[in-house]
């Protein structure tokens, strides 16, 4: 029998009575310890046995009355038996409210531990400050600037979680389109977690960098467009407004916004650029509404080393009517670390993805100051086409001399023109190339240099198209860069202008400079040339310039000899051409042989003289671009021997 658990087992009597028994006898015991009468009916001595925490009453049915008995010895030996199991029970609870309490202790002293080890890591993650900020009242006003910080984020999340429930309720009154749903004010602030990785474009396979970068707002172009000229109701509902819709109460009003009221979207790339801020704040300073714009910024820099763009020359707390600080809520800021920089393609290419449904699409330089009303006055410019199609596009002209002092507004009568290009390189990676860009006075005022103006269906006033796109100032409509995204790899310039035109877009110079560019010349020589550039890297990324010449030529079909397997096709249908125009037909218009790799010169004399009156006819009567189905003309140079 186990000694901590033993039991006395009845001999003879059935369970029950032996249970009853034990109930009557274990009463008796207790209430009468003095009585000299036995217990009445056949039963031996009780035994306590047990497992000392209070033991298990049972009964032996041998013996007989006269053993059970045991007279006053026995009883006085129940007695004290009775008393010292009563003193060590009560010794038992004592010990057990000593241990409870010393347990309630010990826990007690670990929160504290703990409590303090949390204040530690808190205050020890708080900023550095001077003076008080190291004493303990200095540990007080940190704590709160913390919680005020922790509140704005409160805030901002709430901001977010009614902007989700009003994107709710919009998606459920709008039909469903592969066009994305844009809001206003939006942020890239407001998508932690949920930006995408992509590869580096820069390192070899099993080498490879992941990048965390934004999400294109529309990830398939090709369903915008769906490979054909882009429906006009489709093109006119995509665009934000700064004022909701009254019955919907969505921003996404596309054309039925008023046009002061349509939002712009600024994207910039910049490298390691000490005039960066100093453009995003003309480009604020100077817009006549500057509460519709939104400026995003590619900032490849050095940290410790180069400024960021968001950051204003003198601090927001001592002058906080600078315009950075008044507007720091429009300006979004991807920083990438320099040393990541592979041409401006790459940071142009993420520049893009932070583009979230805006009317209007601006690109530009990051060394670049604009006129006053620079925002009514282009927008005037593109409205006045008629085209829906329409791209402002050109290199700028040198800032220098280019704007009045006291007033703002530009000196300049004459503008770039994007006609001169050849064919530079050897072997298969021969490719187009922008050269320098004649500057010409508009033929008419009042009017953009690149529009069609109509009082009857049959009359047309003197417009200028252009055949190129330039990557150093871009005007368009916001479904531009949507549906034509920069590819990952160089080229540029003949990547988006090649693949804008097959989606349907039609190229023009502006009427009227409303930037102008600091090239590093003259006075400005000597600033511009401090500004690192991001060749400085080029050892660490050499050869991957060959492999991406070769891709972009082989999307745009400029390099039919070459076999196609000779180049990655990764995601060729997101950065490749649309369906509404073949390439073919832009080589065959502007004098381009992509077998020879040769080009018809002298083309800025057609493209001044005219080029208006041959295309500008057969600009579609609902405004979407020029139908070049209607067009059969070759250029073919006039003055093939002459410089």
């Amino acid at each position: 029998m186990d000694a901590g658990n033993a039991v006395v087992a009845a001999d003879s009597a059935p369970a029950s009575k032996r249970g009853t028994e034990a109930r009557s006898r274990k009463k008796k015991l207790l209430s009468s310890t003095s009585s000299n009468s036995n217990d009445d009916g056949g039963g031996g001595g009780m035994t306590y046995v047990g497992n000392g925490n209070g033991g298990i009453y049972d009964v032996s049915d041998s013996g007989d009355s006269s053993r059970r008995g045991g007279g006053s010895d026995s009883r006085s030996k129940r007695l004290a038996l009775r008393k010292k199991r009563v003193h060590r029970s009560r010794a038992r609870k004592s010990s057990g409210k000593g241990g409870n309490s010393t347990a309630f202790f010990l826990i007690g002293g670990c929160i504290f531990v703990l409590y303090l080890v949390v204040c530690l890591i808190f205050f020890r993650s708080l900023p550095e400050g001077d003076g008080e900020a190291r004493g303990m009242r200095g540990l007080v006003q940190r704590t709160k600037e913390q919680m005020v910080k922790l509140r704005g984020k409160k805030s901002i999340t709430d901001s977010a979680s009614k902007s989700d429930v009003k994107r709710e309720q919009v998606d459920s009154t709008l039909p469903k389109s592969p066009v994305p749903i844009g809001i206003w004010p939006v942020s890239i602030r407001n998508e932690d977690g949920k930006f995408e990785d992509i590869q580096h474009p820069g390192f070899d396979e099993g080498h490879e960098v992941l990048m965390s970068v934004p999400s294109f707002w529309a990830n398939d172009p090709v369903a915008i467009h769906e490979n054909k000229l882009m429906s006009r109701e489709r093109a006119l509902s995509i665009g934000t407004c700064i004022t909701p819709d009254p019955i919907t109460g969505s921003n996404t009003r596309g054309d039925a916004c008023p046009l002061n009221e349509r939002t712009i979207f600024v994207g910039i790339a910049s490298y390691r650029d000490w005039q960066c801020r100093d453009t995003v704040t003309s480009i604020f300073s100077a817009a006549a509404h500057p509460e519709r714009i939104r400026v995003a910024v590619v900032d490849q820099i050095v940290a410790g080393e180069d400024g960021s763009c968001d950051i204003p020359h003198s601090p927001c707390s001592q002058d906080p009517n600078q315009s950075i600080c008044l507007y720091k809520d429009q300006i979004d800021v991807y920083q990438m670390e320099a040393e990541l920089a592979v041409g401006p393609v790459f940071a142009r290419h993420i520049g893009y993805r932070l583009y979230r449904g805006e009317y209007y699409a601006m690109q530009s330089d990051a060394h670049v100051t604009f006129t006053k009303g620079w925002d009514v006055d282009i927008i005037s410019q593109m409205e006045a086409t008629g085209d829906e199609m329409a791209v402002l596009s050109t290199y700028l002209t040198d800032i220098v001399g280019s704007i009045d002092p006291n007033t703002g507004l530009s000196l300049r009568k004459t503008r770039p023109i994007m006609c001169n290009t050849e064919y530079e390189g050897q072997g298969e990676g021969r490719h187009l190339r922008h050269l320098s860009q004649p500057e010409g006075v508009p033929d008419i005022h009042g009017m953009p240099q690149l529009q069609k103006m109509r009082s009857s269906p049959n009359e047309f006033a003197c417009s200028l198209p252009q055949p190129y796109w330039a990557a150093g100032y871009s005007f368009s409509r916001g479904h531009f860069v949507a549906t034509v995204p920069y590819d990952l790899y160089q080229g540029e310039e003949m990547s988006i202008g090649l693949r804008g035109f097959s989606v349907g877009y039609d190229y023009f110079a502006p009427e009227r400079s409303v930037c102008f560019h600091s090239y590093a010349k003259g006075e400005n020589q000597a600033g511009r040339n401090k500004v690192p550039h991001f060749w400085e890297h080029s050892e660490k990324y050499k050869g991957k310039g060959v492999i991406a010449m070769k891709r972009l030529l082989g999307i745009v079909h400029m390099n039919p000899d070459v076999d196609p397997s000779e180049w990655n096709h990764a995601e060729e249908a997101k950065y490749g051409l649309g369906g509404a125009r073949e390439t073919s037909k832009f080589y065959e218009l502007y004098g381009i042989d992509v077998k020879k790799k040769t080009t018809e010169r002298h083309l800025c004399q057609f493209v001044h003289n005219n080029m208006h009156n041959q295309f500008m006819k057969h600009l579609r009567a609902d405004g979407m671009g020029i139908d070049y189905s209607k067009i059969d003309y070759r250029w073919k140079d006039p003055r093939p021997n002459d410089p």
